[in-house]
């Protein structure tokens, strides 16, 4: 059984989770908007990805006996200056998320919650993963300097990403 404390924090990782979800999705949105249809792809199948760590979380809690709750999603930015500042927002905001699951794992062992600290370790590795991935492409968007057939080149890769299972 989580604690209260444990519970509240998964909670708000969920929707945290969930907004990452949204950024991703309006990120899409707005590659779509300047034809950038890789990266819109790429972004569409982040934003999935994230839907997947949040119900990963949710039934976490559900099968230690506690009770999903789900608040607002705050609304994320609708446009960017370019694609290399959308990558730079998307390696902030994967450093951000890091940093609520390393908190989330220094609490699961101050309550000594040690099935929860096991849970979450799939988590700490992902997010390895996810900072990598954010910084790779932000290292080639910005070689292209944002534009050209650098730039084309790279949106034509980044279309050729496949969703991988959790």
């Amino acid at each position: 059984m989580l604690s209260q404390k444990m519970e509240t924090s998964l909670n708000q990782q969920v929707n945290a989770e969930l907004y990452s979800s949204y950024l991703y999705l309006s990120m899409s949105a707005y590659f779509s908007e300047i034809n950038l249809n890789g990266a819109a792809h790429w972004m569409r199948l982040q934003a999935q990805e994230e839907l997947t760590h949040a119900l990963k979380i949710y039934d976490y809690i559900n099968e230690r006996g506690g009770r999903p709750v789900l608040e607002g999603i705050e609304a994320p930015p609708k446009s960017w200056g370019s694609p290399t500042e959308v990558f730079e927002n998307v390696l902030s905001h994967e450093q951000k998320v890091t940093s609520l699951i390393n908190d989330l794992v220094d609490l699961a062992i101050s309550e000594k919650d040690h099935a929860t600290n096991n849970f979450l370790q799939w988590f700490v590795a992902e997010q390895v993963e996810e900072e990598a991935s954010a910084n790779d492409v932000l290292q080639k968007v910005k070689m292209t300097g944002n534009q050209g057939g650098g730039l084309f080149m790279l949106d034509q890769e980044l279309g050729k990403r496949v969703l991988s299972p959790a």
